[in-house]
């Protein structure tokens, strides 16, 4: 089964003029949950029902990152979209999301590199309106070049999230531990909007996710009868 990160993945891969190679990447990974297959995370995916909506808008090589979050959104919310982020050309099927009548879209951005007028820290879409998430799944830096380069994005409020509490994602190394990873930028999302449910699975997995790929990793065994894989089997199975 694939979801929208994948096919986006393989569209990439299609105009690769090189094999992509990431690394560690020596023994074969699962298809599914991209991590080595002796690790393979599969039978535990949760995929919840969410109000919410989420539109990953991906730099150029994210889809092909075995560490990407991004991906991890889409295992969980079915409702999930990913395009491909690009300067001097947009993807007619991002706009014609964009305008669909049924979302209220939210950029999510720190408000503090934003005009104060369209900042909001709060999810109230209107009535009838569904909260659609623009979440840009990029490194830090790009991420800012994208924000400032995507015009079509003005329109929209800025969600600017506030939390306590650090990040926890441990596969790729930041020099700030308040910079989140996107799935839990994802899941900080989902628990504004009302959606607490969807927000735990998307923790849950994430947590599982970084497990079993640290583990793979060092060669080290994971518990698969442990308190956090008990947790997403509560979320039923996929």
């Amino acid at each position: 089964m694939t979801h929208a990160v994948s096919r986006l993945r393989a569209q990439r891969l299609a105009r690769c003029t090189k094999p992509f190679v990431a690394r560690g990447s020596r023994a074969p990974r699962c298809p599914r949950c991209r991590v080595i297959a002796s690790y393979c995370l599969c039978p535990w995916r949760p995929q919840v029902a969410a109000r919410s909506s989420v539109c990953l808008l991906m730099h150029d090589v994210e889809p092909l990152k075995p560490s990407n979050t991004g991906w991890l959104i889409a295992d969980v919310l079915s409702d999930t979209q990913a395009f491909s982020w690009s300067r001097v050309e947009v993807d007619p099927a991002l706009i014609a999301l964009l305008d669909d009548p049924q979302f209220q879209p939210y950029i999510v951005f720190p408000g503090e590199f934003v005009e104060p007028q369209r900042v909001t820290l709060q999810v109230a879409p209107a009535p009838g309106k569904r909260p659609l998430f623009i979440l840009l799944d990029a490194t830090w830096n790009e991420a800012r070049k994208m924000f400032r380069k995507s015009p079509y994005l003005d329109r929209f409020p800025v969600l600017s999230l506030t939390s306590d509490q650090l990040s926890r994602y441990k596969l790729r190394r930041s020099k700030r531990d308040d910079h989140f990873c996107t799935a839990e930028v994802a899941a900080l999302c989902l628990e504004l909007a009302g959606d607490q449910r969807a927000a735990s699975a998307l923790d849950t997995w994430l947590d599982a996710f970084s497990a079993h790929y640290l583990g793979a990793k060092y060669q080290l065994p994971v518990d698969v009868d442990d308190e956090l894989h008990q947790r997403l089997q509560a979320f039923g199975p996929a």
